[in-house]
């Protein structure tokens, strides 16, 4: 698998296995965050690709504080090639580049497998109470 960043012509392909990897929900406008991961100098998209098929994504950020991880996918007919750990490895590096100490991202708590998953790669689970408050109305994905 070749790692890379993401560029804007890969948009499209990036969404596309995000939602078969069954990561978008109802509330997560996902161009809409890819575009935004693209415009800002402390976010990107990590992307793994063969033969210019996109097969792995995630989306990382620099808070200012500690890294995170959001939309790790993988395509879902590749699941169980290592492909995921891989780039958990290239986000850490994306981390550690910045000089980032720490890297966090949230599971929901019935997400059992991939709970598994950040275990068996050495991520550990603090637990914490998360607030959240919207700002704008929740996205709703029109079919």
């Amino acid at each position: 698998m070749y790692l890379r960043d993401a560029t804007l012509s890969d948009r499209d392909q990036v969404v596309a296995l995000w939602k078969a990897a069954g990561l978008v929900v109802d509330h997560n406008p996902p161009f809409e965050d890819f575009d935004r991961a693209l415009a800002q100098p402390q976010s990107a998209v990590l992307v793994g690709e063969e033969n210019q098929i996109i097969i792995a994504a995630c989306m990382v950020g620099d808070d200012g504080h500690r890294g995170w991880v959001y939309y790790l996918g993988v395509d879902p007919e590749r699941k169980g090639q290592g492909l995921g750990r891989e780039m958990m490895n290239a986000a850490s590096a994306w981390f550690l580049g910045r000089g980032l100490r720490k890297a966090q991202l949230m599971v929901r708590p019935n997400n059992h497998k991939v709970i598994g998953f950040y275990e068996s790669i050495d991520w550990i689970e603090e637990p914490r109470a998360i607030f959240a408050k919207w700002i704008q109305p929740k996205f709703s994905e029109k079919a």
